[in-house]
């Protein structure tokens, strides 16, 4: 154990997603465990700037495993951007004892973590939290299984009134720049056709899926799309193109939107956290710095924080050829 690390602070940075205060959570006590003070950083790295620190002790984390979004709060910084807020960042860390940071994150998160790592020789060390699931090094993130378990109880209800009035229905799900939801999600609820940014469908191909799925007999259809989908604009000017050349269906669109980061996390998630917390205090506390602790084949690694930003997390192939059998 180093000897240099007395007190470890903890962040919550970015979108929430559920398993966020379970990571906070196994912080703390891993923290209290080893006998070492935990600090909490509210609002991210504005609260670094403006110094929003106060200890965490395992009672303060007590009731909270099962809570969605983040007990710390979180806030976008522009100030953090810039070398003057981040040496008032450090100077707040310093002043309050604290020596290693642990960052629960996406990109830009862990990309102002390795600014910071760099400019102040500062530990730290990053955990995945992103309902995305799109950060390199590790096969979940905290929160996507949480919002894909939300995704397909949504559709699922969709699908009753799809079923009942014979509709068409596009449900747009979370996921600017990768599919995962909407396709795990898609071939988890049962729908016809799935829209990602990995894969162009093209309009041509989802006329000609649509009207196979009329001529097999299918009275209604479920469409699932990502949002970053490059095929349409966005999931109306879908639905108008639809409506323009297939006028047999009637056609309505469902944005799930942000209901998909909130609620309880899901016992994966919760495990997971859990998991993820003990590997980042303790690896802080064995003298690395500069990793993002991720899960790969059931294992907690350790992938160098540039990687886990400059890396690309890809699409399940398999997957793409299942979704593709099953919307026979």
């Amino acid at each position: 154990m180093s000897e240099k690390i007395s007190k470890i602070g903890v962040l919550t940075s970015g979108g929430d997603a559920p398993g966020m205060n379970a990571a906070i959570r196994a912080v703390v006590r891993t923290c209290a465990y080893h006998n070492i003070k935990c600090m909490g950083i509210y609002r991210g790295f504005e609260g670094m700037i403006e110094g929003d620190i106060s200890e965490m002790g395992p009672r303060f984390v007590k009731n909270i495993v099962n809570k969605g979004g983040t007990i710390l709060k979180s806030a976008r910084s522009k100030e953090f951007m810039t070398a003057e807020g981040r040496k008032k960042a450090y100077e707040n860390l310093k002043a309050n004892g604290i020596d290693a940071l642990v960052i629960i994150g996406g990109d830009g998160s862990f990309t102002g973590g390795m600014v910071f790592n760099k400019e102040f020789g500062f530990p730290i060390m990053g955990i995945p939290g992103t309902i995305d699931n799109d950060i390199f090094g590790t096969s979940f993130t905290l929160g996507y299984d949480t919002a894909l378990n939300t995704v397909v109880e949504a559709i699922d209800k969709i699908r009753d009134t799809a079923n009942s009035h014979n509709r068409l229905f596009f449900v747009e799900v979370m996921g600017r720049d990768a599919g995962h939801i909407a396709l795990n999600a898609g071939i988890g609820a049962g729908a016809e056709e799935i829209l990602i940014p990995e894969e162009d469908l093209g309009l041509d191909r989802l006329l000609e899926s649509l009207r196979r799925s009329k001529l097999s007999g299918k009275s209604s259809s479920i469409v699932v799309v990502s949002e970053g989908d490059k095929i349409g604009k966005n999931v109306f000017e879908l639905k108008d193109y639809v409506e323009e050349n297939m006028p047999e269906y009637d056609v309505r669109v469902s944005v799930l939107g942000h209901m998909q980061r909130g609620g309880s996390p899901s016992c994966f998630d919760r495990v997971l956290a859990s998991r993820l917390g003990v590997k980042a205090v303790e690896s802080l506390l064995e003298g690395k710095s500069n990793y993002m602790v991720g899960l790969i084949s059931d294992k907690i690694v350790l992938t160098p924080l540039e990687q886990a930003v400059k890396g690309q997390s890809k699409i399940d192939e398999e997957l793409l050829r299942v979704s593709d059998i099953m919307s026979t």
